[in-house]
Order: C-alpha cells, then structure tokens, then sequence
C-alpha cells in the first residue's frame, strides 16, 4: 500500500543467506534466515565482522556482481535475499543506503544537485525532481539555500543531506549503517530526528546498524543479534530482548544501555609526563588554500601523554590533526617539534622528508581504507616497519594481529574488511613501526564494546610507554579513559577545558555516552582564539 508521499514499503527477506568475499576462506555471514515485513522498523546488532554491513550492502546491490562458478577466487554466495520477492539487482531504488562516513555520500558540490543525483540517474522528469528535491530538504529539516556549497557542511548536514537524497528517490526501504558513528551529540540528534520525519513521511521499511544501539530503541520495533558465522541468534521487540538477553548482547560487543566500559581507566596509575615533542603557537589550519578553519591555537604535544581533540562536526578537528601531523602546512602561526622529537635542524614537521616524517609521527586518517596498500592483512602491518629497515618485524606483526583480534584475518585482503577491523588494521600499521608521536581521527569508530576496550587499552599501553598520543574524537569514554588532556574547538572561538571548568558532560557538545560513574575533569592544554 503506497503512503501519501507515494512510497510503498517494501519487504525485506533473508533465506539462508551467506557471502564470502574473494579470496576469503571464512564467510562474513552464512545462514542468515530473516524476513522485515512492509513498514517494519529493525535494528541489526552483533560483534565486529560479524557480517551486519554485509547484509545491508546485500539488500542495497552494492556487492560485487554475481560469482562466478568458474573462478574459486571469486566472491560466494548461498541462499537467497529477496526485496518484494525480486532480486535487489532487478529493483534498484527501492532500497536506500546511507553510510557512516557523510562524506562518502555527497558527489555534488551544490546542495540541491546532489539531493536531485538520484533522481536524475531513475529518470524522474526534471520538474518532479525539484519538486522531490525542495520536499526531501524540508522533512530533513536541511533549510540551506540550494546553491550552498557542499564543502561547508557539518558532518550531521551532510548525513541530513545524504537522508534528503535518499528521500527524493522514494525507496521502499531506508537501510543505515552507523549513520552517527563519526558525529558530535548534535549531529547525532540531527540525524535521529530526520530518519524519525522520514519514516513518518513515507512509512518505509528500515534496517539499522549500530553497536550504541540506545539511540534508536525508540525508532525500532524489532532488535536482532547476528553471530559471527552464526546467523539470527537473537529477534524480538527491543524491550524484551535486552531484557531477556542482556549478557548474551554483552558477550557479542553490544553496548547495551547503561553499561560502560569494561574498565574505567587503560592508564598506569604511576605514570610521568614527559618531554615536549610539537609546540604549536597562535596556530592557523585551513583544508586548503582558500578554506581557513581554525585559528589562535595554543597546545603542545608530550611524551607519555594523550591529548583528544573534541568539539563539534565542521571545526576543524581533523584539519588540525592532519595539521599537527605534518601532512598540512600552518595556515598562520607556529607548529615546532622539539629536539626531543627531531635531531636535525628542520623543525617545521610539513618540511620533513615522508621517511622522516613517517620514523616521527605516526597518522591514522578517518577513512582507513585511504592509507591501505598492501594485499594482505599481515603485509599491510609489516609495510612501516620494513620501509624503515625496523627490527623484529614478523614478531611485532604477529603481536598486533593478536591485540587487535584480526589473527584469523592474516591471508585476507584489507579492503574486504567490516568498517571496524579497517580502523583497527589502520591503527596497527602506524604503532607498528612505533614513532614517538601518534595521531588518529576517530580511533574507536565502528568499534563493539570488546573491540574498542582492545583499542583503547593499546593506546593506553602506548602513552605508558612514552608514546605521545593525539585522538581526535567524539568519544567521550575514550577521553575518560586514557585520562586525556583536551584541547575543545568550537565554530565560534574555542571554549578551554580547565580544571575549574564544570563536568564536560554538561557542555551541549560533549554529552555522556556509557557508564555515568565516570567522572572526568579534563585539563587545559589549548586555547583557539
């Protein structure tokens, strides 16, 4: 039955479906027997790798193309998956996909342009399309002018944005994988707050993705476990499930409500601050020449020490990180590593050779899969330590497959990865060759409850050992727990944590998110004018 924006709902169905990816022995998912009838709202949870984006990418057709029985290297498939009982190839635009990366979406550089791509590409008549595009824009509650500029948008406008073109093409199912794990609180509102308007616009069929699963129980009518090779273990009303089957959700990496962290702190409680290795002053960032994002920026970088970098979307976080890392120039003012950190004259890092600047500081980027260039898991690990001509190289390989729980991933291709081993490959090719200095954007993204306590306490052995450790970050149990110092942006000036500052937890960008017997009272160490 079609809704009155003209959407019919679709149904959804899983019959004991798996996929393995080329050149995988293991199976991402098998056995997956599931079915969302029109209008059902779902929520998808399990561990990390447990095949939960493989399933939605199945019913959006972004898989690679059918297998071919031919070649054993190629991808394989069991079962069936089935949208209004028709291959989701044959029904392309009756499921819309969005993304954890909001950048990933955007392919236009005007607003109105890229809400209408989709509708462009079904072959709506132009009229309709603008129609559509204006109509999408409103139930996002995105209200920029047409003509704005894609670049300038926040990373909850861009998820809006991503929402508003998905809206325009009318699917009968809106599937999304961790649309909010890279967004501030209120980015995280914003998005909530569209995907409830579209469901009540259009009464379309969902299925979600999310390891913090407590902000869309109240947009879900059912909550489903998936098991790693195991298929549906778990499926009921959210209610009853996380009643009923709370250490089971636990056990699987869920971050259930009301539990935090395994552990409060992943530090030495007879730690010593060290030297200072980078000193930036009245420090100026920009994504380019002609785009200045931050400015007035006091902080220094020391050994032993963790420093986050929070504050909302659009500020400039990774901008300064890519900053601090040597792979941007200062747009104004001073960024000095010590002799602490370089034993050459050049202490400007921007200027140093990469293989310098590869031995000093170490980066890993928001998008993992932009840094991979090996084959394999175990290759991409060895590809910094033996560009540097590193010691022990298979021992400290080894050592990270283990800690990072991608053993029995070695012999497997990075790019066929699930979201959140990527980022825990990418974090272990940079540690691997052990710089003194460390900087990553969104360390714990896509990360399960059991997963992220595994990053988090590798970063914390690492600051213990004299590692100086800069994250950039939303995650608040990150910065609680690593006991970081903090340096906050925001868009209009900076507002500096000190220690006469209130809970951090009361600030609008900076809600709690875990366990609320945590406490944290984050140090100064920036001022951005």
């Amino acid at each position: 039955m079609s809704t009155a924006s003209g959407t019919t709902p679709a149904r959804i169905t899983f019959r004991d479906w798996g996929w393995r990816y080329a050149d995988r022995g293991d199976w991402a998912v098998r056995g997956v027997d599931l079915t969302v009838e029109p209008g059902e709202r779902v929520a998808i949870v399990g561990p990390s790798g447990a095949g939960k984006s493989t399933l939605l990418r199945a019913v959006a057709a972004v898989l690679p193309d059918e297998p071919d029985d031919a070649d054993d290297t190629a991808a394989s498939v069991q079962g069936t998956v089935l949208v209004d009982g028709a291959d989701p190839r044959a029904v392309r635009g009756r499921v819309g996909l969005v993304m954890q990366d909001p950048e990933a979406h955007t392919v236009m550089s005007r607003i109105g342009d890229d809400v209408a791509f989709g509708c462009e590409n079904l072959g709506v008549p132009r009229a309709e399309t603008w129609e559509r595009v204006r109509s999408a824009l409103d139930v996002v509650g995105l209200d920029l002018p047409l003509d704005r500029s894609t670049t300038m948008l926040s990373g909850g406008q861009r998820q809006r944005l991503a929402l508003a073109g998905v809206l325009a093409m009318r699917p009968g199912a809106l599937v999304l994988d961790e649309p909010c794990a890279n967004l501030d609180p209120a980015g995280v509102e914003q998005v909530h707050g569209a995907v409830r308007a579209l469901l009540d616009a259009t009464g379309a069929t969902m299925l979600v993705v999310e390891h913090r699963i407590g902000t869309w129980l109240d947009l879900v009518d059912r909550l489903v476990l998936l098991e790693a090779g195991g298929g549906v273990v778990v499926d009921g009303p959210p209610d009853a499930v996380l009643a009923s089957h709370r250490e089971a959700l636990t056990a699987a990496g869920v971050w259930v409500p009301g539990s935090g962290p395994a552990r409060a702190s992943a530090r030495r409680a007879d730690r010593t601050e060290g030297d200072e290795l980078l000193t930036a002053r009245s420090l100026g960032t920009a994504r380019g020449r002609r785009q200045p994002v931050g400015r007035g920026i006091d902080l220094d970088v020391r050994a032993g020490r963790v420093l986050a970098v929070t504050g909302p979307n659009g500020v400039g976080k990774s901008t300064l990180g890519l900053t601090l890392a040597g792979l941007l120039r200062p747009a104004e003012g001073t960024l000095r590593a010590t002799r602490a950190l370089t034993d050459d004259d050049e202490d400007a890092p921007a200027a140093w050779t990469s293989r310098r600047l590869a031995a000093r500081i170490g980066t890993v980027f928001q998008d993992p899969e932009h840094q991979f260039v090996a084959r394999t898991v175990r290759e991409e690990l060895a590809v910094g330590p033996r560009a540097l001509g590193l010691p022990d190289v298979d021992a400290r390989v080894d050592e990270l497959l283990t800690d990072f729980g991608l053993a029995h991933l070695a012999d497997a291709n990075p790019f066929t990865l699930s979201g959140g081993e990527q980022r825990r490959l990418a974090i272990g090719t940079v540690i691997a060759a052990r710089p003194p200095v460390v900087v990553l954007d969104e360390p714990t993204s896509g990360q399960d409850r059991a997963t992220w306590q595994a990053v988090v306490d590798r970063l914390g052995a690492l600051a213990d050992s004299g590692t100086a450790v800069v994250a950039v970050t939303h995650d608040r149990d990150l910065v609680r727990a690593l006991d970081a110092d903090e340096v906050v942006l925001g868009p209009s000036g900076a507002t500096p944590a000190t220690d006469d500052t209130d809970d951090i937890d009361a600030a609008p960008d900076a809600p709690h998110v875990g366990d609320p017997a945590l406490p944290h009272r984050p140090r100064s160490t920036a001022v951005q004018r």
